[in-house]
């Protein structure tokens, strides 16, 4: 029988809100400092009088700092999640996992213990996820330099800045992806962070029935019309139970992925299983 899915952690949705907010706010800070900057350029339009070049100078140098400090601000957000959210929420996802398995097995009660394993898990997580942020944190200082160098060229024409042409190519309020489609940052960070916590939360689930319990087979709990390895995939996830490397190949089917596993020990010894068939 499918297990009802449960609600996320509120845990987890506390954590993503928390920093998705962090990182939105150092974005906003930095766009607002950005749009100061073109209305102090564009009334100091270059006009050849004496202290122009210098007004200019002086004006962008002020954006370089704003720039610096949404650098510390959105990397101490990166730090935070990934030494010590993503840990916890592992926790927590690996205690969820135990508790739903021992309903299936007549086991003494057990508690979560960081083995070596566990340790080795989170670790390559929270690597991998703190350098997926840093490297979106680096590329927009990097557009924040280039709108620097645009807006002091056009700043020393008569003509001054053009204030269109500079954000639609350097704004800073959005997320450029890599089909150059941009995305406004709190969506950008809540779908990230959130593909995040749902991947380390069910990996703790995996990881634990696999190596803790020596589960075979796990019970996918996921959203009714969503395919196993995505949206499109006609083998439907819920209900299904799937072998644990089925599982641990496809924690999550996308981003916003609802997935959730339930180590499955007791089946480890039941005859004719097949990943996919439904329970």
């Amino acid at each position: 029988m499918t297990t009802p899915l449960q609600p996320a952690a509120p845990e987890r949705d506390a954590a993503i809100a928390s920093a998705a907010f962090a990182l939105a706010a150092a974005w906003a800070q930095l766009h607002r400092a950005q749009l100061e900057t073109i209305r102090a350029l564009e009334l100091q339009r270059a006009d050849r009088a004496r202290g122009a070049i210098q007004r200019v100078r002086r004006t962008l140098q002020t954006f370089t700092t704003a720039v610096a400090v949404f650098d510390r601000a959105a990397r101490a957000v990166a730090e935070r999640w990934a030494a010590q959210d993503l840990p916890l929420l592992y926790r927590s996802g690996a205690t969820l996992a135990l508790a739903r398995a021992l309903r299936h097995l007549p086991l003494d009660h057990r508690s979560f213990t960081w083995t070596d394993r566990h340790q080795a898990a989170i670790t390559s997580l929270s690597a991998r996820y703190y350098t997926d942020l840093i490297t979106r944190i680096q590329e927009t200082v990097r557009r924040a330099q280039a709108f620097t160098r645009t807006a002091q060229v056009q700043a020393r024409t008569t003509a001054g800045v053009d204030r269109r042409a500079l954000l639609d190519r350097h704004g800073l309020d959005t997320v450029v992806y890599r089909n150059a489609a941009k995305h406004p940052v709190d969506a950008w960070a809540r779908a990230a962070l959130g593909q995040q916590a749902t991947t380390t939360v069910n990996t703790a689930a995996l990881t634990l029935g696999r190596y803790d319990l020596d589960a075979h087979w796990f019970e996918c709990i996921d959203g009714s019309e969503c395919g196993f390895t995505g949206h499109n995939d006609l083998d439907k996830a819920n209900g299904t139970i799937r072998s644990a490397e089925d599982a641990e190949t496809w924690p999550i089917a996308h981003f916003g992925c609802i997935r959730q596993w339930i180590p499955r020990p007791d089946l480890t010894t039941a005859p004719g299983l097949e990943s996919g068939a439904d329970l």
